[in-house]
């Protein structure tokens, strides 16, 4: 391993507004709005931007080795980065200080060399693009979770496909449910579960939320990162009627055994979040309230578990095949998936074939807006930089992985 020193971050742009002898690399599958380098230069004039398109493999097999879009030497000048999963080598660029990644996650970037020897680097997410920004905000991760379960519950899947076939049946219409009284358990309580928490109250639903950390407090449950405005999220941390912590499964299980209808996943994949849903936790879902009789459209019944699971987080949090034995059990009333494991799912993979669920192919957190976001976040640091702040927006842990 190769040592190198560089002064701080902190040190080098107190004072410093217009971003002098600082060099930003946009690294993006998608190429910036007309004019948006011009205003960045606008804003900080002595910063330098340039935009590369990135190697082709970093947007189709994130992580995977993949040759630098221009020349080693040049990232010898470049101190700040915005990319999807592609990093430079320690060595490569010593002067790099902060790295804006466009994703939510930073799962794919815990083991880069980079990232673990370098710890002057300050990363940063894109978290807040799929739940809300300060800027001009879409939910559609949120969206597309209640989309998703609501969809389940009034049999819409069906109902299309007798569309698509021309017939008119309404089927055993009765035994649709509604989502009032109903409790959603929100597994990872930041910007997405923040969000879902509100539009699941609006629909006269309980909210139960699971945090790493406790917040015993009102103060503890505000959210931290100031990033929702008004109307949206939930700032001051009042939606949950029941909050849940810790890091052991004996924690998880409490949470998981008090009597959820929905429960989304929206936790960080870290190692200790990897299969961190399998059958005894499936089991404990099943065990906490009794089953419910589940009647389908042609008027067969069956017992089932109460709870529909949906995965906006990353597919490795649940063991796909205990996931896939709870469904076809009755463990659980359904899932919706929008990661799975393996990513992408392979065709003729059993889990197409699973009844119960509903799949989409990693596109829960797609909006026209998402570049826009990403960019905004981008520039808020910039700015927080260049002013010497403390603190940026979705500054990652090394401790914790996210």
């Amino acid at each position: 391993m190769t040592l190198i020193k560089v002064p701080k971050f902190d040190d080098e742009t107190k004072n410093n507004p217009t971003l002098k002898n600082h060099k930003l690399v946009i690294l993006t599958p998608w190429a910036p709005p007309p004019n948006y380098i011009a205003s960045l230069q606008q804003k900080f004039p002595d910063l330098v931007v340039e935009y590369h398109v990135p190697p082709q493999s970093e947007w189709t097999q994130p992580g995977s080795e993949s040759s630098s879009p221009f020349p080693i030497e040049q990232w010898k000048d470049v101190t700040m980065l915005l990319t999807f999963t592609y990093l430079p080598q320690p060595t490569d660029a010593p002067k790099l200080q902060y790295v804006q990644l466009i994703s939510a996650g930073a799962n794919h970037i815990l083991d880069h060399p980079l990232f673990r020897e370098r710890e002057e680097v300050e990363f940063c997410t894109a978290n807040g693009v799929h739940g809300f920004v300060f800027f001009n905000t879409s939910p559609q991760i949120s969206e597309w979770l209640l989309l998703t379960y609501l969809s389940f519950n009034h049999r819409l899947p069906h109902y299309l496909s007798l569309q698509q076939r021309a017939h008119w049946s309404r089927g055993n219409f009765d035994s649709i449910e509604d989502a009032t009284a109903k409790t959603v358990g929100i597994l990872g309580y930041g910007a997405i579960g923040r969000q879902t928490a509100r539009l699941a109250v609006a629909m006269g639903m309980r909210v139960h939320a699971y945090t790493l950390h406790a917040r015993p407090t009102p103060e503890s449950r505000k959210d931290g990162g100031g990033w929702a405005p008004a109307g949206m999220g939930d700032p001051e941390g009042v939606f949950p009627s029941r909050w849940f912590s810790g890091g052991s499964k004996e924690d998880l299980h409490k949470f998981l055994a008090s009597g959820l209808d929905l429960l989304v996943v929206a936790t960080p994949l870290t190692p200790g979040t990897k299969h961190l849903l399998g059958k005894e936790e499936f089991e404990i879902l099943y065990n906490s309230s009794p089953p419910v009789t589940f009647t389908d459209e042609t008027g067969h019944s069956e017992p089932r578990g109460r709870t529909f699971v949906s995965n906006v987080a990353r597919g490795p949090v649940i063991s796909t095949d205990d996931l896939i034995d709870a469904l076809e059990g009755g463990l659980i009333r359904g899932a919706a998936l929008d990661v799975t494991d393996p990513e992408p799912l392979p065709d003729g993979h059993r889990l197409w074939s699973t009844r119960n669920v509903i799949l989409t192919p990693h596109v829960s957190g797609a909006s026209t807006r998402y570049n826009e976001r990403v960019l905004a976040i981008l520039e808020e640091n910039l700015g927080r930089l260049g002013r010497g702040e403390e603190g940026l927006v979705n500054k990652v842990s090394r401790r914790e992985g996210y």
